[in-house]
């Protein structure tokens, strides 16, 4: 068995499997269970390390609370956890740590696509946490570039660590900056009566 080492834990780009089909990619992830994978817009495989222990603990929890809410207003739409893969209209497949796809949206795709395939729709709604092997530029560029560039109305990239939130909102040039986890995030108008109380999360 072959190792790869991932150079500082950032994600490895994997080169030479340029152009796979939905079904393809699909395949690839169903032969290799263990692997986070996504792709970019152009094509190319990227392959990330397990999250860490700690970040896992803080996921977790960003997605009890999306759960409580989501069960005042189960109608509303659809929640889903950091191992969902999501096929962009710009042809990227990518995964969230955390995410909502309203009924609108849900319901408009067909059996196949929800059961079978990386679901050819953009959330609405993404929460990106870094962990201590993410690097701060490359999620912000991935909060514009991929999720709002492709849809997203609402977007929330926590700093566990600094304590540090951002943000994004479809239409806005620059993410809004909450120092301090003291507090909570609304997820107004996206989520109505959504709040992220960042004390439960530390």
């Amino acid at each position: 068995m072959r190792t790869i080492n991932l150079p500082d834990n950032r994600p490895l780009g994997l080169t030479g499997l340029e152009g796979m089909s939905d079904a393809e990619l699909a395949a690839f992830c169903r032969e290799n269970p263990a692997l986070r994978i996504e792709r970019d817009t152009n094509g190319q495989l990227l392959l990330m390390p397990p999250t860490h222990s700690d970040s896992g603990r803080i996921n977790a929890r960003i997605n009890l609370e999306i759960g409580l809410w989501w069960r005042q207003s189960p109608r509303s739409g659809e929640f889903f956890d950091s191992n969902t893969g999501f096929t962009l209209p710009d042809g990227s497949m990518r995964s969230p740590d955390a995410s909502w796809v309203s009924a609108e949206k849900w319901n408009a795709l067909t059996d196949d696509q929800r059961q079978n395939q990386f679901a050819p729709v953009c959330p609405e709604f993404v929460i990106e946490l870094k962990s201590g092997s993410d690097v701060l530029p490359d999620l912000q560029r991935k909060m514009t570039d991929v999720w709002l560039a492709n849809g997203t109305q609402l977007a929330f990239l926590l700093d566990a660590k600094a304590e540090i939130s951002y943000i994004y909102r479809a239409g806005q040039p620059e993410p809004e900056t909450v120092v301090g986890f003291d507090q909570e995030l609304s997820g107004e108008p996206v989520l109505p009566g959504f709040r992220l109380d960042l004390r439960l999360i530390r």
